[in-house]
Formats: structure tokens, C-alpha cells, sequence
């Protein structure tokens, strides 16, 4: 059955479906008993049905199959236009960090402000997982960035002295090459994209860098795993580096958050879409990428935040409902029917395996030495430490932002050991108390750590407030204000 016939068979099937679900609620309901609704389990299969009429309609409109860059129902990804941003092609192979490699790639990226005629001016920004390179507003898309209020003149990316440039990491799905993309032969990578790493990531950019002849950053900033990306240029390249901003990062996955990710990609795994990856022809995963973004979404906040923005509150009665309100299994409290509304945003408009592989490179990263000898790991031009210096390497002096742990964890020293590269490079590490998702202890062992491995040039912050890990995209006034102030 070919995919024409398949959708339509879908579509002709769907509605005897959902009556026949009816049927047997109302076989097994007393009468007494009002018939069960589940509006919420109802949504994926009207989701469903409006995915397959769209691609019905663009189908039956062609009378052919969509062209290899459309194909399938899936609908267009939230990227930005393709005429909004650049794309550099990198022609030759890129030598991957887990033993494959790429035969090509692009690499989507915009840029603000103007480079120098030194070219000494140049910020990279990293994105976050699931972000794009459109970071603020452009002439040619005036459409709000994922960081409007952080770039621009007179604000932390200040433009009137920055050149600025971000790009779609390596894996994603807006522009750069990633499992979405074709092959050398036309066809879709999916789950052939090979694994890849933070650290490809950052070595992909800087082929970028090199195409725009640039040599050097004038400062490498990232939050969140733009974070661990922003570490992970300036210890591949600490010739080139002139400054580092890490904002909620870290210098290795904790279980925590590896649990955290692996739940998402677990559920979004287990729905039938996604095929082994190989959906691109057919129905996308978009049960798995709602549930996927709802467990996300509570990592990236706090329960403090919840009380003060939800509470208990219960969600808005319909006009015709009863006041006598009876407790559902679908949503009834804000808070429910708030993260439903996330996964539902999100579930069409972001490629689930890249989810997939840019989640499990987070969790791979792991700046510890061990790890990194691990996978044949070595900067591009560093000068090794001197005996005297790694021998005398003492426990560094406690921060006065936060006391010392009673205990330092087993593999710190290996951290310092492998942070030895990022010694001479000015270091801000900005941490959040109520982020879950990167817990505060990660942002002060990384300073620890640097100051172990004989960093005096690493400046640290501490900031309260309620927005969890979010904060780097919200708290404009403390966030903004540090990397303002440590880059000028």
C-alpha cells in the first residue's frame, strides 16, 4: 500500500474509529453515569487526522509524490525562512568525535552588528538545545529572537562594538545539517546520522569561523548546553578564545539530568511514528514530542515559580458548564493545562531525532580527564602544564558567593585536571539557585575546579529569583547586566 493509499485509508477509517471508542465507553458506563470524555487522549487523534488531511491536500494537489525536501506529512519545522538566514556548505569531510564522520554539512547562522577591520570583535553565541540561530531580529526577519533583549546596541551583546554571530548547532533542524537532512544520495540521514558530540558541534562552527576569516573570538558565550559549547570552544581552540561565558552550563552531565533526558527521549521512542526514525515519510512521533516537551518543560522552571504562578488554581469552566465542578483524568489544574499547551507548541515544530541526538551529546559531555583521553580528546594548540605546576596544584580558596562543599566529589580532581586548557582564558560562570535541570553545584564545582587546575581569572555569580534554568532567557536586568560587564 503505497503512502496515498495508506493516508486515505487513514482518513476514511478515522471517524468509525472514534465511534467505536464511544461504543464501549458507553457499554461500560452505568446508567447512572455520565459517559467518560477524554478530551485530552482525543487531541492526539484529532492532531492526527489534521496531519494527515494537510499532506491528503498537498498530495492531491500535485498528483505526485512531494519533492525530497518536502516530503511526507510532516509539517514545516518553527525555523526560520531560508532566506533570513546564511548557510555555509563545508564541502569536505568532518572527522566526528565517535569514530564517523560527515561528508559534508552546513551550517545555518545570522549575524548582528558590524566585524572589525581587525576582525577582533567577534562574539559566537550558543544555542540551547532545541534553539535556532535566529537569537534577535534581523532587517530580514524582524520576528523576536530566542535572546531579543540580550543583543543589540547598549545591551549585553552590545552591537555597537560586538559582531555577533549564531548558528543552528550541528544535528539540528533549522538550517544546519542534521538527521533531517539528505544524504550524499538524496535520501533522509534519520537514525544513519551518525552520534555526535558537543565537541563536533564547536568544531563545525569554527570551520564557519574559518570561512569568514575569522581568527580569533573575542568571547565564546552559551547558556545552558550553549554553555557546555562555549567551554568546549575554548578548550578545543584556547589559542582562539578570547573570553568564555558559560550561563547555567557545566563541565559534565550529571545523572540528574541524564535521567531527565533520558525519560524525554524514552517516551518520545516508544511512540509507534517514530519508526525507528524513519518517519519522515509518514506520521512524525508528535505524541512522543508532546510528552517529551512536557517532562522537559518542568525541568526548566521551579516548583517555587509554579506556586506563585499557578498554585492550586483549577483551569477555566466552558461556557455551559456546570459550577458544580467534577475532577477528570484529563487536565484540571493551570499547572496541567499549561504544560499541555507546551508539548502541544512544540510537538510539530521540532525534528524528534534531533531531540534525540543533540540530547544524548549533552549528555555525553564530560570534561573529566579520564573522559577525555576516553575518546582521544586533545585542544588544537595548548602548552602542557609544567611539572612544578600540576604537582603543586592545591585546593582552591572558597568563593565568598557560597561556602565550600563539606566534601569534594570523587572525580574532582580529575575535572581540573581536564579543565587545565581553559586556564589562561577569562572565565564568567553565571549560576541560578533554583535551576533544577543544572543544579547550582554544577556552576560551582566548574569554578572550583578551574581555580584547582590554577585559573585566577574566573569570575563567578550566583542569582536568586524563581525562573529555574529559564533565567538566562528571562532575567534580562542580572544576566544581562554580568556578561555586560565582564565583556567590556
Amino acid at each position: 500500500m503505497n503512502l496515498i493509499a495508506r493516508n486515505l485509508f487513514r482518513l476514511r477509517t478515522l471517524p468509525h474509529r472514534l465511534r467505536t471508542l464511544t461504543s464501549l465507553r458507553e457499554q461500560t458506563t452505568c446508567a447512572t453515569t455520565a459517559t467518560p470524555s477524554f478530551p485530552c487522549v482525543d487531541a492526539h487523534a484529532a492532531r492526527e487526522s489534521k496531519i494527515l488531511a494537510s499532506s491528503f491536500y498537498r498530495y492531491s494537489q500535485s498528483g505526485t509524490r512531494a519533492s525530497s525536501g518536502d516530503s511526507g506529512p510532516e509539517p514545516p519545522y518553527a525555523r526560520p525562512n531560508p532566506l533570513s538566514y546564511n548557510t555555509y556548505h563545508h564541502r569536505h569531510p568532518l572527522e566526528l568525535t565517535y569514530g564517523s564522520m560527515l561528508p559534508s554539512f552546513d551550517i545555518a547562522y545570522e549575524t548582528w552588528g558590524t566585524l572589525s577591520p581587525s576582525q577582533d570583535n567577534v562574539i559566537l553565541l550558543h544555542t540551547g538545545l532545541s534553539a535556532s540561530s535566529h537569537a534577535a531580529s534581523t532587517d530580514l526577519n524582524p520576528t523576536e529572537g530566542w535572546w531579543e533583549k540580550f543583543i543589540g546596541p547598549g545591551r549585553a551583546l552590545d552591537t555597537n562594538h560586538f559582531f555577533v554571530i549564531c548558528t543552528n548547532v550541528l544535528g539540528g533542524c533549522y538550517g544546519s545539517t542534521g538527521p533531517s537532512s539528505l544524504d550524499p544520495e538524496g535520501q533522509r540521514y534519520a537514525t544513519r546520522f551518525p552520534i555526535i558530540s558537543i565537541f563536533d558541534m564547536v568544531r563545525a562552527q569554527f570551520k564557519l569561523l574559518d570561512h569568514l576569516g575569522v581568527q580569533k573570538l573575542y568571547a565564546s558565550v552559551g547558556s545552558s548546553m550553549g554553555g557546555m559549547q562555549s567551554l568546549a570552544a575554548g578548550w578545543l581552540f584556547p589559542e582562539r578564545v578570547n573570553k568564555i561565558v558559560s550561563i547555567s552550563g557545566t563541565a559534565r552531565s550529571s545523572p540528574g539530568s541524564i535521567a531527565m533526558r533520558y525519560a524525554q527521549r524514552s517516551v518520545l521512542m516508544a511512540d509507534p511514528n517514530w519508526n525507528n526514525g524513519s518517519y519522515y515519510d509518514d506520521l512524525p512521533p508528535h505524541t512522543g514530542m508532546k510528552l517529551a516537551r512536557q517532562i522537559a518543560t518542568i525541568t526548566y522552571r521551579s516548583g517555587p515559580e509554579w506556586d506563585q504562578r499557578f498554585g492550586r488554581k483549577l483551569r477555566e469552566l466552558k461556557d455551559g458548564q456546570s459550577p458544580l465542578r467534577s475532577p477528570t483524568l484529563c487536565p484540571d489544574f493551570l499547572i496541567e493545562t499549561y504544560l499541555d499547551h507546551q508539548g502541544e507548541q512544540f510537538c510539530l515544530k521540532y525534528d524528534a531525532n534531533s531531540l534525540l541526538y543533540i540530547s544524548k551529546a549533552m549528555d555525553l559531555f564530560d570534561l573529566t580527564l579520564p573522559a577525555l583521553q576516553e575518546i582521544a580528546m586533545a585542544p588544537a594548540t595548548h602548552t602542557p602544564p609544567s611539572p612544578s605546576t600540576s604537582s603543586s596544584r592545591q585546593l582552591p580558596v572558597p568563593s565568598k558567593s557560597h561556602p565550600p562543599p563539606l566534601h569534594y566529589a570523587p572525580h574532582f580532581s580529575e575535572l581540573a585536571a581536564g579543565l587545565e586548557p581553559l586556564i589562561s582564558i577569562p572565565i564568567l560562570v553565571l549560576g541560578v539557585q533554583s535551576d533544577i535541570l543544572f543544579p547550582v553545584e554544577q556552576q560551582r564545582e566548574l569554578v572550583n575546579a578551574l581555580r584547582m587546575a590554577g585559573s585566577t581569572q574566573v569570575s563567578y555569580f550566583e542569582l536568586g529569583g524563581v525562573w529555574g534554568h529559564d533565567t538566562f532567557l528571562l532575567d534580562v536586568l542580572n544576566v544581562g547586566g554580568a556578561v555586560r560587564g565582564f565583556l567590556s
